[in-house]
This record gives C-alpha cells, structure tokens and sequence, in this order.
C-alpha cells in the first residue's frame, strides 16, 4: 500500500471522464438519494473534510482479462438506469485504477458536476421504462445570492438543490431575485478571473455572498486537493477483496446481498451475473397487476435453495466451486423463476398479495426439479396441481409462514418437495409437516377466519381469499378476473341513492359501514369484461339475468337480493364463507 495522496474534486472528474477511474465488480449498485448528494456539495463548500478513498491500481494482465470492471454512472434513472455500464476491452489496455472505497462519493460528485439525476414525477404510476414514465430530470443548482433562511444542525447551509427545467422556471418565478447556479459550470472556470467575470456578466459582483460562495466553490472543487486516498498495488483478487470488504463497513450499509452479486459478477464466465439479474427481474415484472417486483436477494436466494446446498447467505456458500454451480445451473433456474410467476399472474396473484416473496421459492423449486417451466404455465396443465399450488400459496401468506427469517422454513418445504419429485405439488405433506410447529403450521381457526371476511377491496389479503374462495373463476379465466361489488358500490357512497331506501339511524350507519359493502363480505370475483358489463346494475337484476341461484353467491336459500334486505344478505354471506373457509382451510 502506498503513502497517502491528494487530488482535486476536478482532478478526479477528469479522472473519471478519461475512464483512468473505473469500478471493480464487487462494488455494489450507486444508492445515495437526491439529498445525499446536495448534503455532500454543502459539506464541501462549507469545508468540511470528505473522508478518505481507497485506489486499486490495475496492472497485472490477467487480472485486466479476468476481472470484470464498469464505468461510472453519469446520468442516474431510477429503476431503469441504475447500473453501471462495462468497461469495454480497449479502456483496459492501458493501466487504471480501480475505486474500491469511496464509491458512492465519487459518483455523487460526478452526478453533480457532470451528470444529472432522473426520478419519477411523484403521484405517478410506474410504466415499462423510462420513456413511457413520466419522470423528472434533474440537475443540480445552487442558490449563490443568499445562505439558507434557517441552518439546523447536521442539515444544509447552502441552497444546494436538484431541479428539473420546470422546477427552475417555477422558483424563478416565485423567486425573481434568486440566483440558481448550474454547478455543472464551475468546471468551465479557469482560474478565479473567470469566477469574477461571470459574476459581473451576471450583474453579481455587487453581492458580497455571492462573490465569496461561487469563489469558494471553485477553490474547493479545482485548487484545493480535498480526496485524500491511498493506493492498493496487490494484483492478487483475494488480498483485494478482503481489503474491500474491510474498508465497506461503513457509510450507506453494503448489504451482504450486494457483495455476493459482486462476487457472481467477477466469477461467472458464460453470463454476465448483473445483466442476467436485470433481464429476470424486469422478466418476472412483466407479469401480475400491479407488477411482481423482485429483489436481488431473492433471486440469490432462490439460486441458492434451487442449488440444494446450503442457503445461507454466507461468503463461503459463494465460493469459486459453487458459483461454477450457480452458472452452470442458471438458465434452468432463470426459466423457473420467470415460469413462477407467469403462473402466479395466471392465478390472479399479484405484487400486493406476495408481500412475503420468498413464499414463491418453494413453487420453484417445485418447477425445477420436476422440469416443468414450460408445461405448468399452460392452459392444458393439470388443473387440480395448479388449484393445490394457489391453495397453499395462499395459506402460507395468510398465516406469514415467511415472515421474519424464513430459512428453516424454506428447508423444510424443499426437503418435502424433493421427496416428492416425479409427483404432484406436495400441498398436503407440506401442511402436515407443520403441523406439530407452535409458531408456524397451517391451522385456521375461527379467530382467524372471521376478520378475514371484512378485508378491504383491493387489498392483497382480501384478493387472497377471494381467490380461495373462487378458485374455479380463476382457473377458467387466468388473470382476466376483477374484483366486484355484488351490490354495487354506488348505492352506498351516493347519498341521493341512500336517501331513496328511507332507512332509520342504524340501517343508514349499516349500509354506510364498508365494513359490510366494500369488504369480502359484499365482494366475488368475475371475468373482467363480465365485470366490466355489469356496471352498476343491481345484484337482483344481474342474479336474474345471469341465471345465479343463492348457492352460486354463497348466501342461504330464502335471502333476498334486493337491496333493502342488504342487512340480511350480508349476515347470511359472513354464514356461508366462515363454513365455507372452514372446508377450504381444513
């Protein structure tokens, strides 16, 4: 290791731009926030120390072949544009240096002073990438004609402040005697002769903060040798890594997840392990409404307990032997993974119901072992094996049979499914073998069922029992099933429309409960453009012209269908699906 050395921040970006700088692949995804960044520009330029960087220079050969290296972000998009790009073979020709501390900083600094940083426009719905997404790119300001009204402790002195081009034009109004400096231009100046030219041309020379601010700015960023970092010259990995997993321990939390992606990313040689994880995640986000949406842990968990070994996350199950494994397993796990939830979606399953992803695990596996990630998805594959599959997946999250630390529970249900392979979906070895568990078994009892029935619509525990409880609908129509007010909703929000039944005090306070007409209780599943057709009509007009008995709606023989008897339909209803779960749930 070398003695300690200093460079400027324009030094460094410089660095960066001719890619004499690049990131080694155990360096995990770029995570700092919006404020982060502004928070670390105001550190500077009120002279705070920046901590130290840690350098790995790149000499040896075989480790510029071998290893993997990426290129800095510049313009940060959320969800869609969060990875770094790869070095290309000809930037390794030539010695380098490899950032293995000081990561983040860095490429806040570049994101700042080079970059820009693009999120969604809040209220907004995610859509398949960034160009569909109405999203808001920013750049980053600072307001150089006044400090900060109000300075709190460990918060910003300097207006610092990422803004979009609207963003601007709408302080600017509100503010007319503002300033907004683009930091981006601070690299343009030469030397402090241009710092005061601009400030003239800007009719700033007058404001005293403002000539002290954009004058301080540039002597922190282009005079003064503010990264102080030392060099590692070892060209052995394992020495390196060790270094790097020592010198990551603090600032924003490196999740272990993080690290043994990194680890997959310098070892796999057929697939580049981050691109692989991208295309499965934005695989499986193709499905369900709202859109499944997976981590990186789950996907290297699911690696891991598919790969029948031990599924920890430790480092020594991420060795060289066992990532050759994961390689060499990988395109039957990818399609696996992908199957699961292509079947989920069908299903009717969504994100908002898997609130425990790793209770998706146990159906893969299930998929992988018996080879079945084609066949499953299928309209002709075995109807009772998917009724089984969806009737446990809905128990176990019910019961939060994955909550906390699932690891033993994953073991278990793989060591069931792996005695049971050739065979269908082990549903009921499965719940048996909990059965004796105090904390997690499949047990419903009446204390359970009952307050399941006044779930909301819309939720994910009311979707997962109107699932259980419409399984046939499901089946026979896949994910094309809506959620719907046997008696319309409309009747209970509109106030004319109430007012028309002439109920007393508490008949009107029992309509207006949506304990009773926006729960499970007053809620079936139908085909989506059945549900769609029917509108507003009244359940009785709709039962009648669809030729649906009581049994059908699950109420008793005798209950009337009209509305004014809505007091009784939903007492008769909570009869019926508490017997009916009961049967269900065993």
């Amino acid at each position: 290791m070398s003695e300690y050395q200093s460079i400027s921040v324009r030094d460094a970006m410089n660095n960066i731009v001719s890619n004499k700088y690049l990131l080694p692949a155990v360096q995990r995804k770029f995570v700092w926030s919006i404020e982060q960044i502004e928070t670390l520009f105001d550190s500077i330029l009120r002279g705070y120390p920046i901590n130290s960087f840690m350098l790995w220079e790149i000499k040896d050969k075989d480790v510029k072949q071998n290893y993997k290296f990426y290129q800095f972000l510049k313009d940060y998009v959320q969800k869609f544009g969060e990875d770094n790009i790869d070095a290309p073979a000809e930037l390794l020709t030539n010695d380098f240096y490899a950032v293995i501390d000081g990561q983040q900083r860095l490429t806040s600094l570049y994101i700042g002073l080079v970059g820009s940083y693009k999120i969604k426009k809040p209220s907004k719905w995610w859509q398949a990438d960034e160009y569909q997404t109405p999203m808001d790119k920013k750049r980053l300001y600072l307001e150089i004609t006044k400090e900060l009204e109000s300075v709190i402790d460990n918060e910003k002195m300097y207006d610092f402040r990422f803004m979009s081009d609207d963003e601007l034009a709408e302080e600017k109004k509100n503010n007319p005697d503002s300033f907004w400096f683009l930091v981006h231009d601070v690299l343009r100046f030469n030397d402090n002769s241009d710092v005061i030219s601009y400030l003239i041309d800007n009719r700033l020379n007058g404001n005293k903060f403002a000539v002290a601010t954009l004058s301080n700015l540039y002597s922190h960023l282009s005079s003064e040798k503010l990264i102080s970092y030392y060099i590692v010259d070892d060209q052995n990995q394992d020495k390196v890594l060790d270094v790097f997993i020592r010198t990551n321990s603090g600032g924003t939390p490196l999740s272990f997840s993080d690290l043994l992606m990194s680890i997959a990313s310098a070892n796999w040689k057929k697939y580049d392990a981050r691109e692989e994880m991208k295309q499965t995640k934005e695989s499986i986000y193709s499905y369900g409404n709202p859109n499944f949406n997976v981590s990186q842990d789950f996907i290297l968990k699911t690696i891991l307990v598919l790969s029948d070994g031990d599924l920890r996350f430790k480092i020594e199950n991420f060795g060289r032997d066992n990532i050759e494994i994961f390689e060499e397993k990988w395109p039957e796990i990818k399609d696996s993974l992908i199957a699961t939830f292509k079947l989920l979606a069908s299903l009717n399953f969504n994100d908002t119901m898997l609130r425990a992803k790793n209770a998706a695990i146990p159906i893969a596996y299930y998929i992988y072992k018996n080879n079945l990630a084609e066949e499953i998805t299928k309209s002709t594959y075995d109807a009772e094996d998917k009724k089984n599959i969806s009737k446990w997946l809905s128990m176990s999250l019910l019961k939060g049979m994955f909550g906390g630390t699932s690891d033993s529970v994953l073991k278990t249900m793989r060591d069931v499914i792996k005695a049971h392979i050739g065979g269908k979906f082990p549903f009921s070895e499965i719940v048996d073998e909990f059965k004796s568990n105090p904390d997690r078994n499949y047990l419903f009892t009446d204390d359970i069922i009952i307050p399941l029935l006044t779930e909301q619509y819309g939720t994910g525990t009311c979707g997962i029992v109107l699932n259980l409880l419409y399984p046939d609908v499901v089946l026979r129509y896949g994910g094309s099933v809506a959620e719907d007010h046997m008696h319309p909703k409309t009747v209970f929000e509109d106030k004319t429309k109430l007012a028309e039944l002439q109920l007393d005090d508490d008949k009107l306070a029992f309509y207006k409960d949506k304990n009773n007409y926006n729960s499970c209780l007053n809620l079936q599943l139908l085909e989506t453009l059945e549900n769609t057709s029917k509108l507003s009509q009244s359940l009785e007009q709709w039962a009648t012209s669809k030729g649906k008995t009581n049994d059908d709606l699950y109420i008793e023989k005798g209950v009337s269908l009209d509305i004014k008897e809505f007091p009784k339909f939903i007492e008769s209803r909570r009869t019926v699906l508490v017997d009916k779960l009961k049967k269900i749930l065993g």
